[in-house]
């Protein structure tokens, strides 16, 4: 038999085992779905349904969705008491906060020159 992760991961140092676990839980953080942030704020699909003014079935059917419109995501994540920051990065540009109602903003100020 070959050898496994688990095997490999054994074979490391403590120091860089626990490395390993450190950025595999960061990068999982990183990439959390709209179930995870749900369950994670520990609600049910029925119970912010009903903040939304949604039936289950819908929510299920959103939580599924790989392309959400930024305002209905906007509205999923104000449910469960959140807020939605959209960033955009240039390699050669300081990040830009952009707001989901069309203005954006660099550094508290405006800046039409993205």
């Amino acid at each position: 038999m070959g050898t496994t992760l688990r095997d490999k991961l054994n074979a490391l140092s403590k120091d860089r085992r626990k490395a390993i676990e450190d950025d595999a839980h960061s990068l999982h953080t990183e990439y959390l779905t709209l179930r995870d942030l749900r369950k994670a704020r520990q609600l049910t699909q029925v119970q912010l349904a009903e903040t939304l003014g949604l039936k289950q079935p819908t929510l299920a059917q959103m939580e599924q969705n790989t392309d959400l419109m930024l305002s209905t995501l906007k509205r999923y994540v104000e449910a469960m008491g959140g807020k939605l920051n959209l960033m955009v990065e240039f390699p050669d540009r300081p990040a830009v906060h952009i707001d989901t109602f069309g203005t954006s903003i660099n550094s508290g100020r405006e800046d039409s020159r993205l």
